[in-house]
């Protein structure tokens, strides 16, 4: 499809071709890609599978969950193929119901995207810390304020490159999924021959650890009902994010095709990949006790498995991959506020939906990393004796919660659409309605389990309760969802009609 043709398209949904067309279709799914970042995700939270569950959170629960995710990413895939517009999911809810399903829509995604861009920018930080302490000899103490010193010039880095290097985030994000393969090789290459010693299978794929705090440490019904899925978050967070491909689908050529490879391509080789190096992280675990004793941080596996240099080697190696992962976040939050102001849905919405002469929404970028730093605010406080604080996984949470309700609604409204709804060129054909019915439990289960409590110390009420033990999560998104649905019912139903169309007549015509 010609770059004419793309315009073409995109002016029969409603849009004038603001944004550059510039992407390719392999740059398209290196964003997603990127995004979902194996090493990212299953470096910083490696320990919230590791304390809820141990080895079979990860080694089972990583290939169980990552087929749920991909049958949700094959929903997606469908609908990006059918509506390639930068709203994406927002803009798929309101064209299937009313302008209520987008206006919910788009603030969840945009909630979600806001708060990924943070917990992989403050991963980020943190195994920049670590990287800087190892150089230099511990002069560089690491401590929770300097991790958060360093996330706010790490966001601000990411908002610099997407302002001024429009072009050149293409080329990094090619540069991007080569150094998350390469990288990825590189780490499971070490880890299988550098150590001494290693687990056993009978470890990796049945041992089970519940450093929890709930149901006493053991492995009863509490463990399998409740703890274990709290270890699921490792997978549900690393593998999300993919709605970027629909977010860049108006800067990607042929998007009705290859934005909706890039989708599902992007979550089944992140899900193989990802489930390699985290076989890797187990098989090294010798030290088991000093892993529990630094509460589950994979930095404890690397640190005792290895002599100093290679674990020197693997940290950066992570710390340079969330760097990419981290730039690719801010480009696709802001091309959601870009489009979602737009649409007149944000207030201040001239403001952020104004492009630059180069055509990248400079003010939607600044926006949503200042908001981004600002809900990261309470990771300067943690529990003693935790390496990362429990804010770093509430806001872990809230992604996650906010992005997965947000692929909810326009899944449930193509399921309820039937052969009504007219697909584009790529399409799951009659199998949509059993994998929409899956991807729609499995968001609604996984939702109600990543708003509750992480430790016994998080339950209000509870012995030994503190308020920096507690999710935020269910606050959060609970204050957003509230305030998100007054606004909608004493002023936005009066005026809000869902995507608006930019295109003029002229445009329309050709």
């Amino acid at each position: 499809m010609s770059v004419d043709e793309d315009s073409r398209r995109l002016a029969e949904l409603g849009y004038k071709q603001e944004l550059a067309r510039t992407w390719s279709g392999f740059s398209n799914f290196a964003i997603s890609f990127s995004i979902i970042s194996i090493l990212a995700g299953c470096f910083t939270t490696f320990g919230q599978a590791w304390n809820n569950g141990g080895p079979i959170a990860i080694s089972w629960g990583w290939p169980v969950i990552s087929l749920f995710i991909l049958i949700i990413g094959f929903c997606m895939a469908e609908l990006v193929s059918a509506y390639p517009t930068a709203g994406g999911i927002y803009w798929w809810a309101a064209k299937m119901g009313k302008p209520i399903h987008g206006w919910f829509t788009g603030w969840l995604n945009l909630i979600g995207l806001i708060a990924v861009t943070a917990s992989v920018d403050y991963g980020c930080a943190t195994f920049l810390n670590i990287v800087l302490a190892r150089l230099t000899g511990g002069a560089w103490a690491g401590t929770l304020p300097q991790t958060f010193l360093l996330f706010v010039i790490v966001l601000a880095l990411h908002a610099l490159i997407n302002i001024f290097s429009h072009r050149l985030i293409s080329l990094l994000q090619n540069v991007s999924v080569w150094w998350h393969v390469a990288g990825a090789v590189i780490v499971v290459a070490i880890l299988v021959f550098a150590p001494s010693d290693h687990q056993s299978l009978g470890f990796v794929f049945g041992g089970t650890n519940n450093n929890s705090g709930f149901g006493d440490g053991s492995d009863g019904l509490p463990f399998w009902l409740y703890v274990l899925p709290l270890g699921f978050l490792l997978t549900q967070y690393t593998i999300t994010g993919f709605d970027a491909c629909a977010h860049v689908s108006e800067e990607t050529h042929g998007a009705a095709r290859t934005a909706a490879r890039g989708l599902w391509q992007s979550i089944f080789y992140s899900a193989i990949g990802g489930w390699i190096l985290l076989l890797a992280f187990l098989f090294a675990a010798t030290n088991v006790d000093e892993l529990n004793k630094q509460g589950g941080f994979v930095g404890a596996i690397f640190e005792t498995a290895l002599s100093s240099p290679l674990a020197t080697v693997v940290f950066a190696i992570s710390t340079i991959g969330q760097f990419f992962c981290g730039m690719s976040c801010v480009t696709s939050m802001s091309r959601m506020t870009y489009a979602f102001s737009r649409d007149g849905a944000v207030p201040g919405w001239r403001l952020w939906s104004k492009v630059d002469r180069n055509r990248t929404p400079v003010n939607a970028i600044i926006a949503g990393c200042v908001v981004a730093a600002l809900i990261t605010l309470p990771a300067l406080y943690a529990p003693a004796g935790l390496t990362t604080p429990v804010a770093f996984y509430a806001v872990v949470s809230i992604a996650v919660i906010g992005l997965y309700l947000a692929f909810l609604i326009p899944i449930w409204l193509r399921l309820r659409m039937g052969d009504a709804f007219q697909p584009g060129p790529w399409t799951l054909g009659r199998k949509y309605k059993a994998l929409c019915w899956i991807a729609c439990v499995e968001i609604v289960i996984v939702s109600i389990y990543f708003i509750m409590p992480f430790s016994p110390a998080g339950v209000p009420g509870s012995d030994g309760f503190t308020w920096t033990s507690v999710n935020y999560a269910p606050i959060a998104v609970g204050v957003v969802l509230i305030l998100i649905a007054l606004w909608w019912t004493l002023s936005a139903r009066h005026w809000f009609t869902g995507p608006r169309r930019t295109v003029d007549e002229e445009t329309e015509t050709v």
